[in-house]
């Protein structure tokens, strides 16, 4: 009986260590797994709610400020304390649960173990689970990105969308109120491509106002002439047809393709429509390609998506012994420091009261915890990236045909972590090669054995399946199974649908709709 009860006993502790220890798990990884932006934002939040911590390219205060800086000290931070009470007055950051605060600490000892024991308990935190507490917002993200673009960029009005184009020439039309009103409403049930996928007989009867089927229609034709043209097309084949002018070279065989012969034209079947138009082959391509320069989704370009640029976390370079180093990108490390002035106010521990003192000791145990999470999390990228390196030199001499199959439970065995952690180090992250910018994760991939026992890369196999697809007789472009035979010639045995599925993924057509008459 006493045994049992030594066992329950150490079984509650350690689930007690286990969940005073989760929160600062959680965090760690979280912090380990954002992606530059994401961090930065991290940083910019602990920063505008943590008087203790700022950059390390901030300004001393001058002797003047600092005096009454500290002269004003206990009211500055009571007015802080104050934002983080609740409504009745009570002291949140004082009586929160350690795990509804920001950061959690324990001090330095405790902020050591509990990186050591990181990824002993990494494989019980799902990733779908994991940034449910702390994680930046979007809109923080976005804010942190913002701040490195080009301020002249930043001043650059938005454009317009898709709806507001047509909206301000529709203003211009010249036609009854009743009918631009019509318009208006009907404009509205464009979708993002300008396509009006509900039928115009249905938006006439939940109009609410009384309209012609006629007058509909009318509406409808003077939209169709609006810039994109192809807005307010029914279907694909209407919204090609509005594109087409008289000035549009082979308009009419154009036209025939369109209306009668488009799903075999996409299926390549060239000599069947030779067949049923009396066009010649050479005519058909001539209006294919005319085809092809017209836009299926005309509103596409009004879609206001921002692509920021992808920024370097890491730089690979040959040291002085010709071997390649994996270093930090200066720009990409946070520089933090503790502020001296609040420092300096906690060592002397004079002029403020015991509630501004335990608030301010609080803070910069959580700037110092967020401090060692960053350099945990540089430290991690930089030892994972410099492994995913040495395997891949080959890469970095030869070019792509020299990667070689990589798992991350290869990694993670060399680093000596989880392999979870070795998936949220390279998650989001960027590494500048003397071949360009990859993210690390482009580095891994599976493969396959050649005939003499050598392993090679998938993404070796799939080159090589280009290379001999764009070097086939167009007119007798080779099928899978040939595909099959031309790549056991070179030592690669795969099965048929490993061919099929990676000629997918590479985007290109089947041997029927390559061929070239």
């Amino acid at each position: 009986m006493p045994l049992q009860f030594s066992q329950q006993a150490r079984m509650g502790q350690q689930m007690s260590q286990q969940m005073k220890l989760a929160p600062r798990m959680i965090q760690s990884m979280e912090i380990l797994q954002m992606q530059r932006e994401e961090l930065e934002a991290r940083i910019e939040q602990e920063k505008e709610e943590n008087v203790t911590l700022e950059d390390v390219e901030s300004d001393e205060s001058s002797g003047e400020e600092a005096g009454r800086e500290e002269s004003n000290a206990g009211d500055e931070i009571g007015a802080d304390i104050g934002d983080h009470r609740d409504n009745d007055g009570e002291d949140v950051a004082a009586g929160t649960d350690v795990e509804q605060q920001e950061l959690v600490v324990d001090g330095e000892d405790g902020n050591r173990e509990g990186f050591e024991r990181l990824d002993e308990i990494a494989p019980e935190w799902p990733d779908d689970n994991l940034f449910q507490v702390g994680r930046p917002s979007s809109n923080r993200i976005a804010e942190a990105g913002e701040r490195h673009h080009d301020a002249m960029a930043n001043m650059v009005a938005r454009a317009p969308t898709l709806h507001e184009h047509l909206l301000e020439q529709w203003g211009l039309v010249e036609i009854d109120e009743d009918h631009k009103a019509f318009g208006e409403y009907l404009l509205s049930h464009l979708d993002q491509n300008g396509r009006l996928l509900s039928r115009l007989e249905e938006i006439v009867q939940i109009y609410g106002r009384p309209v012609s089927e006629a007058g509909a229609l009318e509406v409808l034709g003077r939209i169709q002439q609006l810039d994109p043209r192809g807005v307010g097309a029914r279907d694909v084949r209407e919204c090609l047809m509005l594109q087409l002018t008289e000035t549009t070279p082979l308009r009419d065989v154009v036209a025939t393709l369109v209306n009668e012969h488009l799903d075999e034209l996409a299926k390549n079947r060239l000599p069947r429509i030779q067949k049923k138009t009396g066009y010649t082959i050479e005519m058909i391509k001539a209006a294919s390609e005319v085809l092809m320069h017209l836009d299926p989704f005309p509103g596409r370009r009004f879609e206001n998506e921002v692509v920021r640029p992808v920024k370097a976390d890491l730089v690979v370079k040959l040291d002085d012994n010709g071997q390649w180093r994996v270093e930090s990108e200066y720009e990409s490390q946070p520089r933090l420091r503790l502020n001296r002035h609040y420092q300096e106010l906690l060592r002397r521990g004079s002029g403020i009261d015991k509630k501004t003192r335990d608030y301010l000791k609080k803070k910069e145990e959580s700037a110092r915890w967020l401090m060692e999470a960053i350099e945990q999390r540089g430290d991690t990228v930089r030892r994972v990236a410099q492994v995913i390196v040495d395997r891949q030199s080959s890469f970095l001499v030869d070019g792509p045909e020299a990667i070689v199959p990589l798992k991350m439970q290869q990694v993670a065995d060399v680093v000596g972590v989880h392999v979870t952690t070795v998936s949220r180090a390279v998650d989001g992250k960027w590494i500048q090669t003397p071949r360009g910018l990859f993210s690390l994760k482009s580095f891994f991939g599976g493969g396959t054995t050649t005939s003499e026992g050598e392993d090679v890369a998938w993404e070796i196999i799939r080159l090589k399946m280009k290379e001999i697809i764009d070097n086939e007789d167009k007119s007798r472009p080779l099928s899978d199974d040939a595909l099959v035979d031309a790549l056991a010639a070179q030592g690669f045995q795969l099965a048929r649908r490993t061919i099929t599925k990676y000629r997918q993924r590479l985007d290109i057509p089947s041997s029927r709709q390559r061929k070239e008459f």
